[in-house]
């Protein structure tokens, strides 16, 4: 959908596994760029990604939006160090994971995975990186509004269109 695309992976967790697969999405939901509201995750055109137990734990879904095509997605992935090592700890769960540094092999794997999505709708545009950049210019110019000077700056006609936005 415009610039963003998704995919999603099932795997079958490998058996008596699923007590230590849990202890590594924990363990993740716990790292720097991961935790909830951080981020500062490797792979900058990320949008979300969610890894869901089901049917009793003995499934895995990964399921994940990202900005440009897959091919440069997964080339993020496998020159994004602390990401690689990441997918490794949990995946090494899941049943015809062989581990790295075969990259090849892990290719293989994920495209094996794969689900294409029947249906996919995205609520908002925009890159990752124009999302961060229209937060701060909002973070920029909430600044400007809170100086005491700001009143009169903003009475200047060149300035109504962004004054009624802000209004929202």
């Amino acid at each position: 959908v415009g610039s963003t695309s998704e995919f999603s992976l099932f795997f079958r967790v490998k058996p008596d596994a699923a007590p230590a697969l849990r202890a590594a999405l924990r363990e993740l939901q716990d790292t720097p760029g991961y935790r909830p509201g951080d981020y500062g995750i490797t792979i900058q055109t990320i949008h979300e990604a969610r890894f869901v137990l089901f049917e009793g734990d003995t499934r895995l879904a990964f399921i994940t939006t990202f900005d440009g095509p897959w091919d440069a997605y997964m080339e993020d992935f496998f020159t994004s160090g602390p990401t690689l090592a990441l997918f490794d700890v949990i995946f090494r769960h899941v049943e015809g994971y062989d581990g790295l540094p075969d990259l090849a092999a892990v290719r293989s794997f994920v495209l094996g995975a794969e689900e294409p999505a029947a249906a996919y709708a995205r609520n908002y545009p925009g890159t990752v990186k124009e999302i961060k950049r229209a937060q701060r210019v909002n973070a920029a110019f909430q600044q400007v509004l809170d100086h005491p000077d700001a009143a009169e700056a903003l009475q200047h006609p060149a300035l109504r269109p962004l004054l009624e936005e802000a209004g929202d």
